[in-house]
């Protein structure tokens, strides 16, 4: 189910006003049953590749606490095999048989067969977010979770199960366990985190988004910018997908339930170091605690393991090379500007180039193949753009440029901090010119989320 569809807008305040009206002991089933319905409007049967793991996590948890020595480490192994299985076979297969095929075409051997699989949506998220539970309960920083329900509400919880933030368990868990009254103040708060959400997404993101996937299924049309289409996916990926976090964030608010902040205006950082302290910040930690600092963290070989780390970043992104070379030039920047110092630079210059590594970076990521990137990198000298082109409009553009200009305004304190300190009437002006913005320039049912596909 799509936040930004009509089965969404039915679907939220049905839920929402169930969540209250019940007692709290009964609470838990119905989220439970919410997200089972939410996550089964896509592919319904994929539920049970959810619920095969949700059982082994639950057990391997209690295992792990109940373990001592080589015991707990194996229960350990044996939930992650079986998350990280699920996840190469399903993401990962044909990936491995297409780089199997080319070198037993080198060879002149028979190729291997592909499986007919569709990736389950959100994957990559639910197993990083159940892998980190027992992680945290082999590591001793959280008990293992003794009812079934609430451990299985935590993989499964509606707002944030295909696209994050990926939780924690000490963050969240003990969350549904409490009991929330409806609270009018934090209500409107989440309601508002919910409307400018989808304002980036079916108003910035999705109008970038038509431009965009026009040049890249047109390569070589005089009138379609490269630059224009790099900076438009910049822009757009960022509106898609913090756009889809605040939705989640401000839906779960509404019910009392706070999760991880997931994006902190990363557009303002001046090096490719800060922009990912504030990039998919979930993200970012889970890979700093469960990968870096165990290789070795900053005591040794701190440039490789940076490096590692942003390698399997991109591969966590996609089964293609583009990614691993988009995860490749983030982990190579950030180790220059480790050994050059450059992370220290705050000016205008150290911003636009930052923005500029970011940009054509996004091209490997939203490139369907190497080539393709190249292409679209090599032809940006072209700098004729079409200002007519009915694919984007110049309202369109002067509403992105005051968005981003917005944004700029509220990256120091935050969009409801500055949002419910303005005087009442111009933050009502703000609601206005935001619905506004979205019944006439949003693009309803462009498709779903970007990051749905990881």
């Amino acid at each position: 189910m799509l936040f930004n569809s009509i089965q969404f807008f039915i679907f939220f305040p049905i839920v929402t006003a169930l969540y209250f009206w019940l007692p709290q002991r009964f609470r838990w089933i119905l989220l439970l049953v919410a997200s089972c319905y939410f996550y089964m409007a896509f592919i319904p049967v994929y539920v049970l590749i959810l619920l095969f793991t949700i059982v082994i996590d639950y057990y391997a948890g209690i295992l792990i606490e109940q373990s001592t020595g080589q015991r707990r480490k194996l229960f350990l192994v044996m939930s992650l095999v079986a998350n990280i299985g699920v996840l190469a076979v399903f993401k990962y297969y044909n990936f491995f048989i297409d780089n199997i095929n080319v070198l037993l075409g080198i060879t002149g051997q028979d190729q291997m067969s592909y499986w007919k699989l569709i990736l389950p949506i959100g994957l990559s998220f639910h197993t990083f977010q159940a892998m980190s539970y027992t992680i945290e309960v082999y590591r001793g920083n959280f008990p293992a979770e003794r009812h079934l329900g609430y451990y299985a509400l935590y993989v499964m919880y509606y707002p944030q199960l295909v696209a994050g933030p990926i939780e924690r368990p000490q963050n969240v868990l003990h969350q549904f366990k409490v009991k929330h009254d409806f609270d009018y103040d934090r209500a409107v708060d989440g309601l508002k985190m919910m409307t400018y959400g989808l304002f980036k997404k079916v108003v910035i993101a999705d109008n970038l988004a038509a431009y965009v996937d026009y040049y890249y299924g047109h390569l070589g049309t005089q009138s379609y910018n490269s630059i224009a289409a790099i900076f438009f996916f910049s822009i757009q990926i960022y509106c898609d997908f913090s756009g889809y976090s605040d939705m989640a964030l401000g839906a779960s608010k509404v019910m009392g339930i706070e999760l991880l902040k997931n994006f902190n205006y990363p557009y303002f950082s001046h090096s490719i170091t800060e922009f990912w302290r504030k990039w998919h910040m979930s993200l970012s930690t889970w890979f700093r605690d469960y990968l870096y600092i165990p290789l070795g963290g900053n005591r040794k070989h701190k440039h490789l393991n940076v490096f590692i780390v942003f390698m399997t970043s991109g591969l966590w992104h996609g089964a293609n090379w583009t990614f691993v070379i988009w995860g490749a030039i983030h982990g190579a920047f950030q180790i220059l500007e480790d050994t050059f110092n450059l992370k220290q630079n705050k000016g205008i210059v150290a911003l636009l180039l930052t923005n500029v590594v970011v940009a054509l970076a996004w091209v490997f990521f939203r490139a369907s193949d190497v080539r393709t990137a190249l292409h679209v990198i090599a032809n940006s000298v072209n700098t004729r753009f079409d200002w007519h082109n009915p694919l984007l409009s110049k309202k369109i553009m002067l509403v992105t440029a005051l968005f981003m200009a917005w944004e700029y305004v509220i990256s120091r304190n935050g969009f409801l901090p500055v949002l419910n300190a303005l005087r009442p009437a111009a933050r009502y002006s703000m609601y206005y010119i935001i619905v506004i913005a979205i019944l006439f320039l949003g693009r309803f049912g462009s498709g779903q989320f970007i990051y749905f596909q990881f």
